[in-house]
Parts: structure tokens; sequence; C-alpha cells
């Protein structure tokens, strides 16, 4: 039965499918149940109605949309979609990505650096556009996943340390604008998190992958619950772990040191990037 916003709270989460987004889900609905509206969005419709059914234990609405958040029309339709079923929207999550591990100076075709912001930083764009309205309407939240690497940056990854740091701008630039609008605009800086993509390694020979296995990757449920922890909080800038936050200021405040601290972490991702230009799904 189709309920009204001023009966649930309605959040949308794109790359909703796998990985961090699937999870933060999960734990919304296990947060708020009966009470929630969720709206999953990814190209995986399959995935998705896996995602679906784990939060419909916990009597939480559901609402499905395929979503390719590389099309602009795709990403009008999804919050098209959402308001038509449930009225109006409380939260955007802005969660689906591409990872890409490529040497810059080796590649000599750019089409898929172009891609990469089409899905990174468009996708998010052209849905946080779409959204707006609504969610000025419902002095609401938006909640973007970035990624540690676009604050420091990451040999063999300029197009995805380029494409989250545009994003990171641009939300800096709107939560400026939409001061005192009651819209609050927050983002997220994961580093190492062992989600499905990571699993399996940045590239295919999965060189990438077993360097970053271990200890240094964090729980995606961890991931997660930090991440919801910040979003309570209004956070503006969600840093997971201390150490994210002081290597953020140390690549700020003295930037020669932090290069040398953190080569050798720079020179193992050239290598591998060296070994296989790759792009890969996210979501």
């Amino acid at each position: 039965m189709k309920r009204s916003a001023e009966h649930l709270q309605v959040i949308v989460i794109t790359g909703a499918s796998d990985g961090i987004g699937a999870e933060l889900a999960v734990q919304l609905a296990a947060r708020h149940r009966a009470s929630l509206a969720l709206v999953l969005a990814a190209r995986n419709e399959e995935r998705l109605q896996m995602v679906a059914r784990t939060c419909k234990r916990y009597g939480s609405v559901c609402l499905i949309v395929p979503t390719n958040v590389a099309s602009e029309s795709e990403c009008k339709h999804l919050i098209r979609a959402t308001v038509q079923q449930f009225g109006g929207i409380d939260i955007l999550i802005n969660n689906a990505g591409r990872t890409a591990q490529s040497s810059f100076t080796e590649r000599r075709d750019l089409g898929w650096h172009q891609e990469l912001m089409r899905v990174n930083y468009w996708g998010s764009v052209w849905c946080t556009h779409a959204a707006l309205p609504y969610l000025r309407e419902s002095r609401g939240k938006i909640l973007t996943i970035g990624t540690h690497a676009s604050l420091t940056g990451l040999a063999g990854a300029s197009a995805y340390s380029a494409s989250k740091a545009a994003l990171s701008a641009f939300y800096q630039c709107l939560r400026d604008e939409l001061r005192g609008s009651g819209v609050a605009v927050l983002m997220a800086y994961p580093h190492h998190v062992a989600t499905h993509l990571q699993e399996h390694g940045f590239l295919s020979t999965g060189i990438q992958g077993d360097a970053l296995r271990g200890s240094q990757m964090m729980p995606v449920s961890e991931c997660a619950a930090r991440i919801l922890r910040g979003m309570d909080k209004n956070q503006s800038r969600i840093m997971l772990r201390r150490t994210d936050r002081l290597t953020h200021w140390l690549y700020l405040l003295a930037p020669r040191l932090a290069a040398r601290l953190f080569k050798p972490a720079h020179q193992e991702s050239a290598h591998a990037g060296h070994q296989e230009n790759s792009l890969h799904p996210n979501h």
C-alpha cells in the first residue's frame, strides 16, 4: 500500500546493489524499520531485489528503480519515480560510482576518463539537481560518498581521484549556497574499505587487491555505521578514522613530508597501474 511522505522517512540510495550502498540500506532499515521508505537504485536489478528483501524483513518499504547514473534522463526518472510513489524525499545518498586503476601517462584513449566523470561526478550532480526542490521542502540531507584519495591523490588513480575531488569541491560550493535553507550537505571520505570490489582488487590481476587486504581494510559494516553516525551529527566532512584526518591535514600543512611518508604506498599503486590498466564498476 502506498504511503505518503508524512508517515515515512524517504531515503534514496544510488549504488545500492552492493558494498557501502547496500550496507547503508540494511543498517537504515534495521534502525528505522516500518517508519522508513527506501528507494534503491543501481544497474543490477537482481542484486537490488536481494537488498530489498533484507530491508523488508525489518518492515521497511522498498522501491526498486534500476538506474544508470551515467544517464541524466535516468537520474531524473529516479527522482520522479520516488516523488510519485512517496510524495517527497528526506535524504539523498549519492553512492554510485566506478573506480579505476590506470597510469595516465601510458593511456592513449581518454574515453574511459570521460565515462568515469559521467558516473562519479555527473551522476551525483544530476540526482542532486533533480532532488533539490524536494529536499528544500523537507529540509533534508544530501550525503555523498567520496574517497580519501580525492584529498591526498594516489599514483595510478588520477582519473578516479580527480572525479571524486570534483565532487568534493562541488558540494562545498553547494553547502555554501544552501546555507540557511535547512538542507544539510554532507560528504564522507572512506579509505580502504573491504567491499566486494576491493576483495577482487582494483585490477583484474588481483595485484592491487592483494596489497590492500588484511588489517588495513575496514569492514563495510563498520564503514557504513561510521558514515551514518556522521550523518546523524550533520558532519559536513565525515572522516572515518583519526589517521585519515591526520593524513589529510599533513598533506595540507606539510605536503613534502607527507609525500615522503606515503611514497611507498603510492609507488606500489603506480606499479600495479603499470601491470594492467583497467576500469571497474563499483555498483
